[in-house]
Order: C-alpha cells, then structure tokens, then sequence
C-alpha cells in the first residue's frame, strides 16, 4: 500500500515539501500525493521526476493523484 499525502488545497511549495518529506521517510515504497491544482501537480511531478523517480498523475473527482516509485 502506497503512503499518501494530501496536498489538496495547499499552496506551493508546501505539496512539495511534503512530498519530499515522504520520500526521504518513506522512500522504498510507492508514494501517492493528492493534489488539487494542475500547476501543483506539475511541480510536484517535476520534483518526482528530478529525484530519478516514475511519476504517474491521473486524474480523480477532486483534482489529480501523483503515484511515485
């Protein structure tokens, strides 16, 4: 099961500094980052991505769900 963090609502760079804070604590399993803005999702995706990460976005009901292995 995949640690999640919900960033939903939350102005940048907050998504990201969570997401960064899970993948330093929970770095060996997939982590799945709510988010609720498109600009947010993509700074989000580029940080997966910098960080030599898989990054899968799709959307959801509330805004999108970043998956990074």
């Amino acid at each position: 099961m995949a640690y999640e963090v919900d960033a939903r609502g939350l102005s940048c760079p907050e998504p990201v500094l969570l997401t960064a804070n899970a993948l330093k604590t929970h770095g060996s399993g997939p982590i799945q980052v709510l988010v609720s803005e498109n600009h947010t999702k993509e700074n989000v995706r580029k940080y997966g991505i910098s960080q030599g990460k898989k990054v899968t976005v799709e959307p959801d009901g509330r805004g999108y769900r970043l998956i990074i292995e």
